[in-house]
């Protein structure tokens, strides 16, 4: 089973936006209506909406890839609360891709050190460092290394953010190892890496296995 983008992320913020439904008619049961209607939720709780909207427009994207990749979404990460939002397979290798809906923000790449210090990669978005994402995705990628337990398979770590505020030239990159792209870069890249003649039904099979639906 291929699974259903974003449907982790859509049931906690449900689950979140009921309970504070139910707390606030509780807790002014004549009024409790006209403050919903004048309020929003929290945004932890619309953040968990956002990232399912995310995960099921790159869902669509992915599904322009050519028959020859399969490609899963909304993996579970056993012993873990986490979970990867998609994982593509194809005849070049494997992608472990975690999805981001940041609206109008711009992802860049910081760099601290160089000569005289250690060059020091981060991400920043909008200005704000979040390069707790890059370390998610680099976890995401020796999960599956040691799922698929061949060292020759091609995998690769990706941020893809939708929606956001990229340059008109340029824009991607890399940090530490870990691509940086907006969905149609990594489409045509995935699409354009040379073949590995990787077995895609046994990786999808041992993939699968390791990584229940979420």
């Amino acid at each position: 089973m291929a699974g259903d983008a974003g449907a982790s992320a859509r049931r906690e913020y449900e689950r979140r936006r009921d309970a504070r439904e139910q707390r606030i008619r509780a807790e002014h049961p004549k009024l409790g209506g006209l403050i919903l209607a004048l309020s929003d939720d929290p945004q932890s709780t619309r953040a968990w909406e956002q990232g399912a909207v995310g995960e099921e427009l790159m869902a669509k994207r992915l599904a322009d890839l050519p028959d020859t990749f399969r490609v899963m979404h909304d993996r579970r990460i056993p012993g873990t609360r986490a979970n990867i939002d998609h994982i593509a397979i194809g005849p070049p290798g494997v992608w472990a891709i975690d999805a981001k809906r940041y609206k109008d923000k711009r992802p860049e790449l910081h760099v601290d050190g160089g000569i005289f210090r250690p060059r020091v990669e981060s991400l920043r978005i909008g200005g704000r460092d979040q390069t707790k994402l890059v370390d998610g995705v680099k976890s995401q990628v020796e999960r599956v290394r040691d799922a698929l337990a061949d060292d020759t398979i091609p995998i690769s770590g990706v941020l893809c953010f939708l929606e956001a505020d990229w340059p008109l030239l340029g824009g991607s990159f890399t940090v530490d190892a870990v691509h940086v792209v907006w969905p149609q870069l990594l489409l045509k890249r995935m699409t354009d890496a040379p073949d590995v003649n990787l077995d895609v039904s046994e990786a999808y099979a041992r993939l699968a296995e390791a990584f229940p639906v979420a």
